[in-house]
């Protein structure tokens, strides 16, 4: 008997061990592999809040930019709009005037750029067509080049609006957050962006036409009115 409750002990013991291992296994296979990194580093992309801070290159205006996927092109305010040919290459020239994030003074920046686009806009006075130009901005310590439709929108709370052709670039948003990047542009972005503007006024075919005449479906309107979400404090 004493040698049968021996066996029975070390049958229990063996069959705990073998349930205990398993346990194991399941949940080393439910645990995230070593090499694993958080969204915010997937292919160097980051988390933005629905507002940040962002410089239009080559101005070191601070200006509100909105973050918005419900908009598919990035939209810029642009008044005094003249559209004109250099080297016979098709260019406008525009004023932005925005507010300083930082001094809450106004400012009126001055661009010309060559056209690199044009789209149709539907909205509910009907449709509307706009010029699209691309330009380079500073969000965070990164610069993107993107498109950038151009309309007057002071009826707007922001001067700038980002749409998700320009999000896929630059990660993800967290909705329930604003100011989520310090502004920390690299000392030489602005000259860098005069010279290259310089270069291309100089030499035209730098200048890229090949979307110019494309046709391409009507975008819907960004409905965002004066007044809108209230954003954080913070910034």
């Amino acid at each position: 008997m004493q040698l049968s409750i021996k066996s029975l002990s070390f049958a229990t013991l063996f069959g705990l061990s073998a349930i205990s291992t398993a346990l194991l296994a399941e949940t080393a296979a439910v645990e995230p592999p070593a090499d694993a990194v958080m969204s915010e580093d997937v292919e160097g992309k980051v988390i933005v809040g629905w507002v940040e801070k962002g410089l239009i290159l080559p101005e070191q205006t601070a200006v509100k930019v909105k973050v918005d996927s419900g908009a598919l092109t990035s939209s810029m305010h642009a008044i005094n709009l003249e559209r004109f040919r250099r080297d016979g290459k098709r260019w406008v020239r525009y004023d932005v005037e925005v507010k300083d994030a930082d001094t809450g003074e106004m400012t009126t920046l001055h661009f010309e750029r060559p056209v690199y686009r044009q789209i149709t806009v539907r909205g509910a006075g009907g449709e509307d067509y706009r010029p699209v130009v691309k330009m380079r901005m500073c969000i965070g310590n990164r610069i993107y080049e993107e498109q950038f439709s151009l309309r007057d929108r002071s009826d707007m709370t922001y001067p700038v609006l980002l749409g998700r052709r320009t999000i896929e670039h630059i990660g993800l948003i967290d909705v329930s957050s604003t100011f989520l990047l310090p502004l920390e542009c690299p000392e030489q972005a602005s000259e860098e962006e005069r010279q290259r503007q310089q270069k291309l006024k100089e030499d035209p075919s730098l200048i890229d036409e090949s979307q110019i005449d494309q046709p391409s479906d009507p975008e819907e309107e960004d409905d965002e009115q004066e007044g809108g979400e209230q954003e954080s404090s913070k910034g």
